[in-house]
């Protein structure tokens, strides 16, 4: 069977793609991430914090700060930890991260959350709310390091 030059390009070149992608990825490291996000909203809502991302040993402060907007209205506390994923260094931590969701407090409740930003870290979080909060809207996030 005879394999033409032009697919053999393709396939080579398919192959090495495929190798790099996989060798970044594989060099791509996570980290530890905890912050709490107060929260205020009456269907244009408005949310900031402040905590810490643990990454090859030490501890970088955070900034955090959003807004959401849709069916929304109350005023929580929560508390997140979780892990950051497919980092190489810290500044890929900071940027916007998007999400969209729904879900209602009163007094304690509880919170799981996967999000992305635009430079592919992921952020696995877990959190305890307290407060009163009611939503169904898109929100944002931005971490910033301060």
């Amino acid at each position: 069977m005879t394999i033409s030059s032009g697919f053999r390009s393709i396939a080579i070149a398919a192959i090495a793609a495929a190798g790099v992608s996989l060798a970044s990825a594989a060099h791509a490291d996570s980290g530890k991430i905890r912050f709490s996000v107060y929260k205020a909203a009456f269907f244009v809502g408005g949310a900031g914090g402040e905590g810490t991302l643990t990454f090859h040993g030490r501890k970088y402060p955070i900034s955090i700060g959003g807004v959401s907007g849709g069916l929304a209205f109350g005023v929580s506390k929560t508390y997140f930890q979780g892990t950051v994923r497919h980092i190489k260094r810290v500044r890929d931590v900071t940027g916007v991260y998007g999400a969209a969701g729904g879900g209602g407090t009163l007094g304690k409740g509880a919170q799981v959350i996967v999000m992305t930003n635009d430079k592919g870290a992921q952020l696995e979080l877990t959190g305890r709310q307290v407060g009163l909060q009611v939503n169904a809207d898109l929100s944002g996030l931005a971490i910033s390091l301060r």
